[in-house]
């Protein structure tokens, strides 16, 4: 699934997710803007892709501003020619709980996943625009957006954002022959560490140790587990996949439903407090939806 020819820029690449991201790309042939806050990692992850072959650059700047978005964007055209490709993966993470979430924490994590995402594709868009042959975009989502994570107030509302932002994009985007997808990636990175059953799984997927078939088979892997996923959305062979949430890990490749009713009612005439109450208590009582992750079954 050859990317000769085009370009990619991976926000937050320096490590983790975002390193792998940047490699896969590369090693399919695209030419990559990698960034991060980090310079020294940034410069790392460069290095790295440029020892097997492959081109790439740094950008150093923290995601969120529109003058950061666009910085990244003319980085790319002004080293590579053009952008094909943006990957929309980097974020901080404060993790509390609703009464510990000072304003400076929301702001920072709202800020640079959610904001990030929209400056960063927004200029992305514009520069497809442009160029007029297309584009992709995929950004990146995570199941604290999908379901209750405990502890992880602003981070949840940011990634839970990003999927229904994607979601707008891709109608909107259609007419340029941009898709739009979120990945919602899982693997054992010390970012799960602290969860309870995963921190000897951690420590064994960052020596290099086999992961066992049960925790792959849960979508348990490495980062580059899910590399081959962002590497296919950005090929033209995904034309006609847009408007997904995609989650991918280990073994694993699923896809989340959009959000629909699951069962309705009528009232002839409208509706009382009294008559809201009867319908949960009877017709809707058992059609509530589970709001809590599945327990994990290592």
């Amino acid at each position: 699934m050859s990317l000769q020819g085009t370009v990619a820029i991976v926000t937050g690449s320096g490590r983790g997710l975002g390193r792998a991201y940047a490699h896969g790309l590369a090693a399919a042939g695209a030419a990559v803007v990698v960034n991060d806050l980090d310079g020294d990692v940034a410069k790392d992850t460069v290095e790295s892709i440029v020892s097997k072959g492959g081109r790439a650059v740094a950008e150093v700047a923290p995601v969120g501003t529109s003058d950061v978005a666009e910085a990244l964007v003319q980085r790319a055209v002004s080293e590579f020619g053009r952008l094909d490709v943006m990957v929309t993966n980097a974020g901080a993470l404060r993790d509390k709980t609703l009464r510990n979430t000072t304003d400076e924490d929301f702001d920072l994590v709202v800020g640079s996943h959610l904001r990030g995402t929209f400056t960063c594709g927004r200029a992305a868009v514009d520069q497809f625009r442009q160029q007029g042959d297309g584009g992709r975009l995929i950004l990146v989502g995570s199941p604290a957006g999908q379901r209750a994570s405990f502890g992880q107030t602003a981070y949840s509302a940011s990634k839970g954002a990003i999927v229904a932002m994607m979601r707008t994009w891709a109608a909107e985007c259609k007419k340029l022959d941009v898709t739009v997808n979120a990945i919602i990636p899982t693997a054992l990175t010390r970012m799960v560490a602290t969860i309870p059953g995963l921190g000897e799984l951690v420590e064994k997927a960052e020596a290099g140790e086999p992961i066992p078939e049960k925790a792959r088979r849960i979508g348990l892997g490495t980062p580059d587990d899910v590399s081959p996923l962002v590497v296919y959305l950005a090929s033209k062979a995904s034309s006609h996949v847009t408007g997904q949430a995609i989650a991918v890990g280990g073994d694993r490749i699923a896809l989340w439903t959009h959000p629909s009713e699951v069962h309705e009612q009528f009232s002839a005439g409208g509706w009382t407090p009294q008559s809201v109450d009867d319908v949960f208590s009877a017709a809707l009582a058992s059609e509530l939806q589970d709001y809590t992750p599945k327990p994990l079954d290592l």
